[in-house]
């Protein structure tokens, strides 16, 4: 455990360490521990972090995996340092790892979705409480004719967290532009409203803004592709919904 610590060392100041809120977050140091740790998980989706005691992105991606852990009840989150040990580059090595950070997604013990080299930066992602916050977002960029895309989620729910990264990946690379916002649809009044009055009935739902019009939308965590295409593109032809007559 004495890499853990040091990383964990690293992640955290010396304030924080005695509420770190890991306790969710296991670690596997060998072949066997991490096929045993997916196979005491069911069903559950398990996001699987590859990480590596070197890397200057170690304080962001352990924040950022605590919170979701600390968020999502029904996902179940593993912990590998690739550079720990033999036994661990032995594992990084079957599971075709060759950049760290990396997620991988598992269900039912099968690779379901991976980002490599995936970085944490909650800057490039503006995060909504209430529809005026959508309404005020769209007025800052109303001259600058930006896109907005909105991921509307839910802080329990599995898919949600699987697309993330991605979403959070194409935020970085797309920041001048294209406007990435994200909204916990169950956070307050407001935001059940918002999901209401703009037809998400499923998540994690991608709003596609122009103009404060609804101009496209993307629904589910899968089909990455279709929604970079979107993306890439900005041919989005969807019935149009005003956001402030909706």
């Amino acid at each position: 455990m004495a890499t853990h610590r040091k990383f964990i060392a690293k992640a955290i100041t010396t304030s924080e360490k005695g509420n770190s809120g890991d306790e969710r977050l296991q670690q596997a140091h060998s072949i066997e521990e991490f096929d045993a740790a997916l196979q005491t998980t069911k069903n559950k989706l398990v996001v699987v972090i590859f990480a590596a005691s070197h890397s200057k992105h170690n304080r962001k991606l352990y924040h950022f995996i605590v919170d979701l852990s600390r968020r999502c009840n029904d996902v179940e989150f593993i912990l590998v340092m690739g550079d720990e040990s033999d036994k661990t580059k032995s594992l990084c090595e079957r599971e075709n790892i060759v950049k760290a950070p990396h997620l991988s997604f598992y269900k039912n013990m099968e690779k379901v979705h991976e980002e490599e080299g995936i970085i944490v930066n909650h800057s490039a992602v503006i995060q909504l409480h209430s529809r005026k916050d959508v309404e005020n977002l769209i007025e800052q960029h109303r001259n600058d004719n930006k896109l907005i895309v909105l991921d509307v989620g839910l802080k329990h729910c599995g898919p949600c967290v699987k697309i993330y990264p991605t979403f959070l990946m194409l935020s970085r690379q797309m920041v001048d532009t294209i406007v990435f916002a994200r909204m916990d649809g169950a956070e307050n009044d407001s935001c059940v409203r918002f999901l209401k009055d703009m037809g998400v009935v499923e998540v994690p739902t991608f709003l596609f803004i122009k103009d404060g019009d609804v101009c496209g939308r993307y629904v589910g965590s899968g089909k990455v592709k279709l929604m970079v295409k979107y993306l890439d593109t900005k041919r989005i032809e969807v019935t149009s919904i005003n956001i402030r007559k909706a």
